[in-house]
C-alpha cells in the first residue's frame, strides 16, 4: 500500500473514531441522566468506575501488547502465524479476568448489597465480557491492518446502540435487577461487536472484492488457530516483540496510568474521544510506512519524508488542542462544574482538580503522539531498554505521588501524573531527535507554535482568568453569561489567529481529517 493511501485511510480511521467516541460519550451521558431517575447514584458509580475499570484493565493487559506487535510492518507477512499469536489473547484474558475478578471480590471493599445488589454477578459478567471481546481480536487486527474504516464504525455503532436500547428497556421494566441490567447490556455490547466482525469477514472472504484486493486470508477457517507442518506455531520475532510490549503495558497500566481510568469525568472526555483514536490510527500508519529497527538513512526517502511531515503536523495539532483546553479549562472549570452538578461540585476541591486535569490533558496529548511514533519504530532491544526506564520511572512516580498526595490530596496525584508524563515525553523527544538528527527533517518543530498564537493564548488566559474572578460563579446568571461571552470572544480570537498563522496545519486537517465530510456536504 502506498504511503499516501495509508495516510488517507489512517486519517479517515482517526476522524471516524473520534466521531464515534463523541457520539458514544453523548449517548452515555444521556443514558446516565435517564437511569438516575430509576436507579441510585451509588449503583451507577460502581458500574462507571469499578466494573468498567475491571473490564478495561483485563482487555488492555490481554491485548495491547499483541496489537502493537502485530500491527507493525506491512501487510505482506505470514498471517497464519500472526493469527495464531493473536488467539493467545483469549487464554491471557481468562487468566486476567480470574485473577482481577478475585481481587475485585475479595481484596477491594464490597459495596453494601442493599444499595448495590448483585455486585458479584456484575464482576463475573464484566470479566466474562472482556474474554468475549478478545474472541474478536484476530478479526480486529486484520481489519485494522488493512484499514477497514467503515467496518469499525458500523460495528461499534451497532454495539453501542444495542447496549443503550437494552439498558433503557431493562431500567424501565426491571429497575430492581440492579447490576444485572448493566451486566446483560455489557455482554450484549461485546457480543454484537464481535459478531459484526465475524459476519463481515464471513461475507468478505472469498468474494470478488477480496480476490481483487489480493487479500491474504482466503477463508474463515484460516482465521482460527492452525498448525502448519514443519513450521513454528507463531512468528517468534513477533512473539518476542509482544513480550517486550507486554512488560511495558503492565507497567503503564498498573503503576503509571491509574488516573486515566479512574478519573472518568469532564476533564477526560477530550483526551478519550480525540487523542485516543488519533494515536491508534497513526500508530498503524507509522508502523506501515516505516520499517521497525531501521535508521532514517535505511528507510525509503519518500516514506520518511511523509512520516516526518505527518509527525510534525500531528504534534502541532495535539499541542494546540491541549493548549486550548489548558488555557480555557483553567478559567471555566468552576463554571462547568457549577452547571453540571451545582454548588456541591463547584464549591469544593472540584474546580482545582479539573484545572489540574486540564493541564494533564496537554501532557497526555503530546505524550500520545510522541510515544505513538517511537513505539512504531523501536526494535525489540530498544523496547526492552525502555521498559527498564519505565521501571525506574514507576518507582519515582510512586514516591512523588505519595508525597504530593500527602501534601495536596487528589490535586497532588494529578500533578504527579503530569510529572510522569513529562518524563515520558522527554524520553520520546530524545528518541525522535536522535532518529532524525542525521537527516534534514525536523518534526519536533511541531512543538513550537507561532509566537503570535502564543501571545493570543496568554492574553486569553489573563482575560478569562480576570473574568472568572469578577463574574463567576455566585453572582447570578447575568454575570455567568458575561463570563461565557468573554470566553467565547477569546476563543474566537484564538481560532482566527490559528487559521492565520498555522496555514499548513489547517490545510492538513482539511485535506486529511475533514475531506470525507466536506465532500458529503458539497
Amino acid at each position: 500500500m502506498a504511503a499516501r493511501d495509508a495516510l488517507g485511510q489512517a486519517a479517515r480511521l482517526a476522524s471516524s473514531g473520534a466521531l464515534m467516541q463523541v457520539l458514544f460519550r453523548v449517548g452515555t451521558f444521556a443514558l446516565n441522566a435517564f437511569t438516575l431517575r430509576y436507579l441510585s447514584r451509588e449503583l451507577l458509580g460502581v458500574v462507571s468506575v469499578r466494573l468498567t475499570l475491571l473490564y478495561s484493565t483485563v482487555v488492555f493487559l490481554a491485548r495491547e501488547a499483541f496489537r502493537r506487535a502485530c500491527l507493525s510492518g506491512n501487510t505482506k507477512r505470514n498471517w497464519t502465524k500472526t493469527i495464531n499469536l493473536l488467539w493467545l489473547t483469549v487464554p491471557l484474558g481468562v487468566f486476567w479476568s480470574l485473577f482481577l475478578g478475585l481481587v475485585w471480590l475479595h481484596l477491594l471493599e464490597v459495596p453494601d448489597p442493599s444499595v448495590v445488589p448483585h455486585y458479584q454477578a456484575g464482576v463475573v459478567a464484566f470479566g466474562l465480557s472482556a474474554v468475549v471481546e478478545l474472541l474478536g481480536e484476530p478479526f480486529w487486527v486484520l481489519a485494522q491492518a488493512h484499514l477497514f474504516v467503515r467496518l469499525k464504525v458500523i460495528a461499534e455503532s451497532l454495539a453501542v446502540v444495542s447496549k443503550c436500547i437494552l439498558t433503557v428497556i431493562l431500567v424501565v421494566l426491571y429497575p430492581q435487577w440492579g447490576l444485572y441490567i448493566f451486566s446483560l447490556a455489557q455482554l450484549l455490547y461485546v457480543t454484537v461487536l464481535v459478531l459484526c466482525y465475524v459476519i463481515y469477514f464471513a461475507m468478505f472472504l472469498g468474494s470478488p472484492e477480496a480476490t481483487k484486493k489480493s487479500f491474504p486470508v482466503a477463508r474463515m477457517k484460516a482465521l482460527l488457530p492452525n498448525f502448519v507442518e514443519d513450521e513454528t506455531f507463531v512468528n517468534w520475532k513477533e512473539a518476542r516483540l509482544t513480550w517486550s510490549f507486554f512488560k511495558q503495558s503492565f507497567l503503564k497500566q498498573i503503576l503509571t496510568e491509574g488516573v486515566y481510568d479512574v478519573v472518568n469525568n469532564l476533564g477526560s472526555l477530550v483526551a478519550r474521544f480525540i487523542f485516543l483514536p488519533v494515536e491508534e490510527s497513526f500508530y498503524v500508519f507509522f508502523a506501515k510506512v516505516l520499517e521497525r529497527g531501521k535508521s532514517v538513512k535505511d528507510q525509503k526517502q519518500d516514506d520518511i519524508s511523509m512520516a516526518a511531515n505527518v509527525l510534525e503536523l500531528l504534534l502541532k495539532l495535539v499541542l494546540l488542542i491541549g493548549l486550548t483546553i489548558t488555557v480555557f479549562g483553567y478559567a471555566y472549570s468552576q463554571l462547568a462544574l457549577d452547571i453540571y452538578g451545582g454548588s456541591i461540585l463547584s464549591s469544593g476541591t472540584g474546580p482545582d482538580l479539573l484545572r489540574c486535569y486540564s493541564l494533564y490533558v496537554l501532557f497526555l496529548a503530546i505524550n500520545g503522539i510522541t510515544e505513538c511514533f517511537t513505539f512504531a519504530l523501536m526494535c525489540k532491544e530498544e523496547v526492552d531498554r525502555y521498559n527498564f526506564v519505565m521501571l525506574a520511572l514507576s518507582f519515582t512516580f510512586l514516591c512523588i505521588s505519595y508525597f504530593l498526595t500527602h501534601w495536596y490530596g487528589s490535586v497532588g496525584f494529578i500533578l504527579a501524573n503530569c510529572f510522569n508524563m513529562g518524563i515520558r515525553i522527554a524520553h520520546s523527544i530524545h528518541y525522535i531527535y536522535d532518529y532524525f538528527k542525521e537527516s534534514t527533517y525536523r518534526p519536533l518543530a511541531g512543538l513550537l507554535p507561532s509566537p503570535v498564537l502564543v501571545l493570543v493564548y496568554i492574553i486569553s488566559g489573563v482575560l478569562t482568568g480576570f473574568s472568572e474572578v469578577v463574574f463567576c460563579c455566585d453572582k447570578g446568571w447575568i454575570a455567568r453569561l458575561i463570563h461565557i461571552s468573554v470566553g467565547a470572544l477569546c476563543f474566537a480570537a484564538t481560532i482566527v489567529t490559528m487559521f492565520c498563522t498555522e496555514t499548513k496545519l489547517v490545510q492538513f486537517v482539511r485535506s486529511q481529517f475533514l475531506s470525507q465530510y466536506l465532500k458529503k456536504g458539497t
